[in-house]
């Protein structure tokens, strides 16, 4: 099995072609787990409280235009 630390070797030794695509890939890769992280917290109603806070500000008009 490979650890951290060998996967980190690895990298810092990376020619810059591959750097840039590994990088470009990991981007992707953080991304997509964020919004699947993001979606299933949304589905599962842990940003419901976040969302009525600022539908209340909004109301309360403690909103700024952008």
């Amino acid at each position: 099995m490979t650890t951290v630390q060998e996967i980190q070797r690895a990298v810092q030794h990376l020619p810059k072609p591959e750097m840039d695509y590994f990088r470009s890939w990991f981007l992707t890769f953080d991304q997509d787990i964020w919004d699947k992280q993001l979606e299933g917290d949304a589905l599962n109603g842990k940003l419901d409280a976040l969302a009525d806070q600022a539908l209340l500000d909004l109301k309360e008009g403690q909103c700024t235009e952008l």
